[in-house]
């Protein structure tokens, strides 16, 4: 509030300007990630430039878990890729510099797939402030796509299946 609270003003005169242009009622059907989609757009989403600035936490790169992950990425549309964005770093933004660039909680912070050794009836959950993945030790490709899918689709905020 106290942050809010010094620049009320500005925030007030923003609002009334941007209800000018389109009406209260108009936007209020939007959740926060869908009205930041419609404005912004779906963003183009380098899955290299991710894997190449990607921090694995008690798997490799060459776990079958973690080339199941990048395959399954691969294989999302770019609304199932911006709704993944959405629910490890809290927005479906791409940083202006690429991944290099991600930010977290302390500034400039890797997005991070921590491996879950609990069981694999669970779905991945997500830490946004640490843009981190817990990635089950899924059985196979499939189960791990699917539960992936589940997450990113019914949890967009991360943490909500965690």
């Amino acid at each position: 509030m106290k942050m809010t609270g010094s620049i009320r003003s500005q925030i007030k005169a923003f609002l009334d300007g941007f209800y000018d242009i389109i009406p209260r009622h108009l936007i209020s059907i939007f959740s926060d990630t869908e009205l930041e989609l419609l404005i912004s757009g779906l963003p183009t989403i380098d899955i290299d430039d991710l894997k190449a600035n990607t921090e694995y936490h008690k798997y490799q790169f060459s776990s079958l878990q973690i080339q199941w992950f990048w395959r399954a990425l691969r294989s999302f549309s770019q609304a199932e890729r911006a709704n993944f964005l959405q629910f490890v770093t809290g927005t479906s933004k791409v940083p202006l510099q690429g991944f290099s660039a991600l930010e977290g909680m302390n500034g400039v912070q890797k997005f991070q797939i921590h491996r879950d050794d609990r069981s694999t009836d669970r779905l991945p959950s997500a830490h946004t402030c640490f843009n981190q993945l817990d990635l089950p030790v899924y059985e196979t490709y499939d189960k791990l796509r699917k539960m992936l899918l589940l997450s990113i689709n019914e949890c967009p905020e991360g943490f909500g299946l965690a």
